[in-house]
């Protein structure tokens, strides 16, 4: 299986960005997906800065991916998905409908992003037909919808699952990050860049819930599916996706990379990822159970053979 590092969720400043690629030019990962895909008033990093990054990335021996936004709210957004679009030089993950359609038109393969909603057999097909050559596996789809699309997924079409980050749940017009400090999203005053990770949010019992985004919604708990990567690679998955956080990537990689190789044994490679998930770990979605509860899998395969 490849590893790949999907697109930066949160908003950092312009040389952190940098920062954050160049340090991940001598890592293991394959594949490394570039772009803003949650707020388009996140300008820090323009169109430009994207195809700079991407040059020295492929200089590297990574695979690039462009990837688009997932809520499309005004023309000049739509435009500018359109010239990702035709880019001409690297493919394109789309995460809307709308920028599908400009892509069925550019004759270049492309990948469904996690939040097209690909849940059966049939759609996978359209959109091979359309051009998609790889489809990145919604985070709620549990192993046994999955092994059903895999065993009729098209030819030569690649799957990618979701494997270790914040699980993105929604997307709203409104940003809570900027209600949150009573601010109009309109006039936010970028107030994202104060998190890094996220703003977090806590029950009453103050237990952590959920992860605020800007218009994104996120779980606390990070998904974490090392325990699990025998399963995934026996459903023929071809790619690992790790999404990026502030801190601690090269190791993260360096985790999931060994144990890819058979150079660690997945209980030590959870007790290394441990300090990376300061909110709880949580791959109930791998089950068919609720996605924010974490399950052992030896107790799970035992609990049901008992039912």
């Amino acid at each position: 299986m490849k590893i790949s590092i999907g697109p930066i969720s949160y908003f950092w400043e312009r040389q952190k960005v940098f920062d954050f690629y160049k340090s991940l030019e001598e890592t293991a990962v394959d594949i490394i997906y570039l772009g803003e895909t949650i707020c388009s008033k996140r300008r820090e990093v323009t169109l430009e800065d994207w195809l700079e990054i991407a040059n020295q990335l492929n200089k590297a021996g990574k695979e690039v991916v462009l990837s688009t936004l997932t809520l499309i709210e005004a023309a000049s957004e739509l435009s500018l998905q359109g010239r990702i679009a035709k880019n001409g030089q690297y493919i394109v993950e789309v995460n809307d409908m709308a920028t599908i359609h400009k892509m069925s038109g550019q004759q270049q393969p492309f990948v469904i992003g996690p939040h097209i909603n690909t849940y059966n057999s049939a759609t996978l097909e359209l959109f091979n037909e359309m051009g998609a050559s790889r489809w990145v596996i919604p985070v709620e789809i549990g192993n046994k919808t999955i092994s059903k699309m895999q065993q009729h997924r098209p030819a030569g079409m690649e799957t990618e699952i979701f494997a270790f980050g914040n699980l993105p749940l929604a997307f709203s017009a409104r940003c809570y990050t900027a209600r949150a400090h009573n601010r109009p999203k309109d006039s936010c005053d970028f107030i994202c860049l104060d998190y890094p990770d996220g703003l977090s949010m806590y029950t009453q019992d103050k237990e952590p819930f959920l992860i605020l985004n800007g218009i994104q919604t996120q779980s606390a708990a990070k998904q974490n599916l090392v325990t699990l990567l025998g399963d995934v690679n026996e459903l023929g998955i071809d790619v690992i996706r790790i999404m990026p956080q502030s801190e601690g990537m090269p190791e993260i990689i360096d985790i999931f990379h060994r144990v890819l190789n058979g150079n660690l044994q997945v209980e030590t490679a959870l007790e290394k990822l441990a300090p990376f998930h300061l909110n709880g770990k949580c791959n109930g979605y791998w089950f068919g159970e609720e996605g924010m509860i974490w399950i052992d899998d030896s107790e799970f395969c035992s609990k049901t053979a008992e039912a």
